[in-house]
């Protein structure tokens, strides 16, 4: 398994800062859900729990499904359909950044719609042989610029891109 550090913790605090909005898909959220809203409240928690659960407890979650029925938790908007149009609309609000963490298929819908402005990848230094590809089934090319590239102390290589 890769090594999830403080230098990772705070990288990850600064793109969180640049949000005031996470999208996710139902599996990614329901994880963050059940982890992230009382994390900081834990005796033992770290100052990175702290720190993200507060984020995520004030921050506006969108969650993309078509069967997830309601949520009731603060700060949080299921989107059924129309989901191109919707994103659309919520990218011409004023505000920060719109954050994805995980849900590969919901990266995937995205690139393929043109929705994604910014890619921040990570490359951990394990070679596990399976998983989920983040891009499969992209149909076209899509043209990105290197922003920057970081070598965190773990071996973990920080790549921001902007679409082109």
């Amino acid at each position: 398994m890769f090594k999830v550090d403080e230098e990772f913790f705070d990288m990850s605090a600064s793109l969180c800062d640049a949000a005031d909005a996470a999208l996710y898909g139902k599996g990614t959220y329901y994880i963050m859900q059940s982890y992230w809203p009382t994390a900081g409240d834990k005796p033992t928690a770290s100052a990175h729990d702290k720190q993200h659960s507060q984020w995520y407890n004030h921050v506006n979650k969108y969650v993309l499904s078509k069967t997830l029925k309601s949520e009731e938790a603060p700060n949080t908007t299921i989107i059924r359909g129309n989901v191109a149009e919707e994103l659309k609309k919520l990218k011409q609000q004023e505000g920060k950044n719109i954050q994805i963490f995980g849900s590969p298929g919901v990266v995937r819908s995205l690139t393929q719609e043109g929705l994604i402005d910014e890619y921040w990848i990570f490359i951990y230094p394990v070679i596990i042989g399976n998983g989920i590809p983040l891009f499969k089934d992209i149909k076209q090319q899509i043209n990105l610029t290197l922003v920057s590239c970081k070598i965190l102390k773990s071996g973990a290589v920080a790549l921001h891109y902007i679409r082109n």
